[in-house]
């Protein structure tokens, strides 16, 4: 379970971009809620120590418990739904709460998934391409993204699905069968979307679809394109250089209360009023060399299962965080996802890590020990 490993070999290039950006995610969020600073310092604290301690865990010997990992994360993610325990908040049910503790399961679900594909990809890495394999793999991924879905959850359930393409292509799975797969998925997809979202169609107007109509026509949806909309003017407003972290500006769009949840969903926001056009290109940037050193890492992997960690890893921090930056700049309509290292919430801030330190494991473990 535990190896002697060199120090040299450490990443340390990796550890320092996830502190820096960890420590810059904690002054925005004392900024945005000052109340939440000290829990994002313990949230970091203990996402820093697992992130650790994990790093020096074998992860071939992990992988050998696949399949109750994979168990366990539909588990936790059932338990939201059929439970006692589920806990709810603006109007979704994504929590379970035991006494005083409250997590999101998603987001442990995140790093569970990829650690089983990894494994169950390497088992099938010579009959990955047999149709048999393909549709198994899209069961074992369909239950956790249907339960996800429930809650509901389309923007985890998007990312989660976007994350398991990278980790079959990465896995080897022929250009063929993906290219087969566009071509009958894309036309679909254009005929789907262009035959629902049509303004004023009552009949499928819901949650999620206003959230598109006010994203594609903000001036007929005032209300729901508001939070979006502040989050560009607060953005815009910050220039190159920003209004400084905690300032008292009143005409600050942050203080003056226009943009809701601006320490999670819209953290992006607060960063760039506060912090200008340079501290959101740092932000962009700390975000890309942590997802570069994982792809990185990955590709210098003994074996494919470590491969596809690095690979999977990486694959969450980029779609996530363009999601999420996608959102408050106006570029997606808008959704529920963290930025990740920046935005506050001890789940997803400690499962970020807990990824970066079975990353970090695979890049103790080169081609150079086999």
């Amino acid at each position: 379970m535990l190896r002697q490993y060199k120090l040299s070999d450490y990443n340390f290039r990796l550890v320092l971009w996830v502190s820096a950006l960890s420590v810059l995610g904690i002054l925005v969020v004392g900024s945005a809620e000052s109340d939440y600073m000290s829990k994002q310092i313990f949230g970091f604290v203990l996402g820093l120590l697992l992130m650790i301690i994990i790093s020096l865990m074998d992860y071939i010997w992990i992988l050998n418990f696949s399949w109750f990992i994979y168990l366990g994360a539909n588990l936790l993610l059932l338990l939201v739904l059929v439970s006692s325990f589920g806990s709810s908040g603006g109007g979704a049910t994504r929590w379970l709460e035991f006494g005083g503790l409250r997590f999101q399961p998603s987001d442990i679900a995140k790093i569970m998934l990829i650690l089983f594909f990894a494994r169950y990809f390497e088992n099938h890495e010579e009959n990955l391409n047999t149709f048999r394999t393909i549709i198994t793999s899209v069961i074992l991924i369909g239950i956790p993204l249907i339960l996800i879905l429930r809650e509901p959850d389309l923007s985890t359930t998007i990312v989660v699905a976007l994350v398991f393409c990278a980790l079959i292509f990465a896995a080897g799975l022929s250009y063929k069968v993906i290219a087969g797969i566009l071509i009958v998925f894309i036309p679909v997809a254009i005929i789907l979307l262009s035959a629902v979202i049509q303004p004023g169609d009552t009949e499928n107007e819901n949650y999620q679809l206003t959230r598109v109509y006010a994203w594609l026509y903000p001036d007929e949806y005032p209300s729901e394109s508001m939070q979006q909309q502040n989050s560009i003017k607060a953005i815009a407003s910050g220039q190159l250089y920003g209004k400084g972290l905690d300032n008292d500006d009143v005409e600050s769009v942050k203080n003056g209360g226009f943009v809701s949840q601006d320490q999670t969903d819209f953290i992006f926001a607060v960063a760039g009023e506060e912090l200008g056009f340079i501290g959101c290109c740092i932000i962009v940037i700390l975000e890309f060399l942590i997802a570069f050193e994982c792809f990185l890492i990955g590709r210098r992997a003994k074996s494919l299962a470590g491969t596809l960690i690095g690979c999977g890893v990486g694959a969450l921090v980029s779609f996530q965080s363009f999601i999420n930056i996608a959102v408050a700049v106006g570029l997606l309509p808008n959704t529920g996802l963290t930025l990740p290292f920046v935005s506050y919430g001890l789940t997803s801030l400690v499962s970020f890590c807990i990824g970066i330190g079975f990353v970090l494991n695979v890049g103790l473990q080169t081609k150079k020990y086999q």
